[in-house]
């Protein structure tokens, strides 16, 4: 086989990922010297094209960065002006008072907005400062010294045949060198897993917890829009079956963000967190809201929930894991993109420092002490209990326990708990088929709820089919002879945009499908898979969902 032979690129830093993290790095290195040569590479086929968030940004991290956000027109135009939780029963609601709420939790001072359209406002300022920015730019392979440390990325690599072999447009892609590698690939990313797994970087740490987040954006009557209303809901209708919650938004344009989270920690394999969202808007307080309206977006990623205590070593010999590749998200504020923010920026100013004094190669322990002393530290340790109690022993204990653990740390700086530790990880937390109830799911009516197929023509994702399938099995057979008798194949379930199939099961002869065209790169099925067989590599740049203003 003829070696591949690829031109390279050398910058002082090369930055995986063009969301809050990585933008924010760029922006400061090119502040703190605009001589720096700074590279972005974004997968999506535009910048904001793969950011699904919430969201309910608080601008900590923006007033840090940019202090002047307002004058400089970032899209942040909806303050929020009204908080409401409520415990949700199937026909009912009870609304939980705000005020025995610790201040933390109030969205006072924060914004609705949509984060895909932040990013892209970011990406403009900076270009401004000198950023090159290349969309449609996968990084699928990182690039070693000669000692072992991280030195660049290829990307750009296209034109493959199904097989892997080079097709007849092969471009073999370049090698992007630099000084430091920023990995800012958000939740699961396929470097940052490789990176972690190299350097033993979670050793000493609890291992992560992950969510899946759904989300639809949906243009309601203009009659029942209320600009800057931010609801979250618990209880029905997972009830005991999973940990999670749904967020209401309600942004400008009589629209509002629908959103649902279920935790991946999840005994019952035949919860299908989809139809858990679906089921959901039937409530009649949501329904009654989306009665008249019209859904116009769909996407799904998963979230990183483990926060304090699974945030992994963030550095490496020639670079670092910056926001969700290191888990940043303050899971009660259900808030992450202010930590993003400010760990690209503490990231930069690490590497800045480094490079100004000649260093290349080693590890920015500048950014890891400031990470573990810093603002990040003091958002996440405050709230560090309520996961793993809410996980250990349900929600009212998370409410109960978890509401005066967090007040003792805001008022006196300390926990009465401790910290509590995660258990398992969320694939190894499934249980077997035959130990639970097959859960029976009404229809979607076509008009509040949908199937999966339908919604996800509603990310607008695309792949180019002749590709290899960017989701690999370690071994081909486990679907069938493991998965499919232990735990009912719950891939078939559990991933949001119907990739996994089970087919020919009736005639007694199984067969595993993978519709990897329909992936809107969510990383569920490589956290949830019970086996650990499924490993989400990325496409090739450009592919994938193309989310308008999640």
């Amino acid at each position: 086989m003829t070696e591949i032979v690829r031109e390279s690129m050398e910058y002082d830093v090369v930055i995986v990922g063009a969301g809050p993290a990585g933008l924010s790095a760029a922006i400061r290195l090119k502040q703190l010297d605009a001589d720096l040569s700074v590279v972005v590479l974004e997968k999506g086929s535009e910048v904001g094209a793969h950011i699904l968030s919430g969201a309910v940004l608080d601008p900590a991290g923006l007033d840090a960065l940019i202090p002047d956000w307002k004058e400089k027109g970032a899209p942040i135009k909806v303050p929020v002006i009204e908080d409401n939780f409520y415990m949700l029963g199937e026909a009912g609601k009870i609304r939980i008072p705000n005020w025995p709420m610790p201040p933390l939790m109030s969205n006072h001072g924060n914004y609705i907005v949509s984060m895909a359209n932040v990013c892209r406002w970011m990406a403009e300022q900076a270009e401004a400062l000198g950023v090159e920015i290349f969309p449609g730019m996968s990084s699928s392979a990182l690039v070693w010294g000669d000692k072992g440390e991280v030195k660049g990325v290829i990307a750009g690599e296209f034109g493959k045949n199904s097989d892997g072999t080079p097709g007849p447009n092969y471009e073999p892609g370049m090698e992007l060198l630099g000084k430091y590698v920023m990995l800012a690939e958000g939740v699961r990313g396929s470097l940052s897993k490789q990176v972690m797994a190299k350097f033993d970087l979670s050793s000493g740490h609890c291992p992560q917890k992950f969510g899946l987040g759904m989300k639809e954006i949906w243009e309601i009557d203009p009659a029942k829009h209320r600009e800057g209303t931010v609801t979250h809901t618990m209880g029905w209708p997972l009830g005991s079956n999973a940990g999670g919650g749904s967020f209401i938004y309600h942004l400008e344009n009589n629209q509002v963000f629908v959103g649902f989270v279920v935790h991946l920690n999840y005994q019952n394999p035949h919860l299908y967190p989809y139809m858990e969202f679906q089921r959901f808007k039937h409530h009649p307080m949501v329904a009654e809201l989306l009665k008249g309206g019209k859904r116009v977006a769909y996407g799904a990623r998963a979230i990183s929930e483990g926060g304090w205590q699974s945030i992994p070593k963030v550095v490496f010999p020639g670079g670092a894991l910056l926001g969700c590749s290191a888990g940043l998200v303050n899971v009660p504020r259900i808030k992450g993109n202010h930590n993003a923010m400010l760990s690209g920026k503490a990231a930069a100013e690490a590497a800045y420092e480094a490079i100004k004094a000649g260093r290349s190669g080693d590890e920015l322990t500048g950014y890891e002490a400031d990470l573990r002393t810093g603002p990040i530290a003091k958002d996440l340790k405050k709230v560090r209990n309520v996961k793993p109690l809410w996980s250990k022993y349900g929600l009212l204990a998370s409410l109960s326990l978890g509401g005066i653990d967090m007040w003792t740390n805001n008022l006196l700086g300390f926990s009465l708990l401790g910290t509590l530790k995660h258990g398992k990880t969320d694939a190894a937390a499934t249980g077997l088929a035959k130990d639970f109830a097959p859960i029976d799911y009404p229809r979607p009516d076509g008009v509040i709820s949908f199937d999966r197929l339908t919604n996800v023509a509603f990310s607008f994702t695309n792949h180019e089919e002749s590709q290899p399938c960017h989701l690999t099995l370690k071994d081909a057979s486990v679907p069938i002879a493991v998965n499919l008798p232990k735990f009912d194949e719950p891939a078939q379930r559990y991933c949001p945009a119907g990739v996994y199939e089970v087919i020919g099961q009736e005639t007694g002869n199984p067969r595993f499908q993978i519709n990897f065209q329909n992936c809107v790169h969510c990383k569920t099925c490589d956290i949830k898979d019970p086996s650990q067989n499924i490993i989400w590599t990325t496409p090739q740049g450009g592919d994938g969902p193309n989310y308008p203003n999640m």
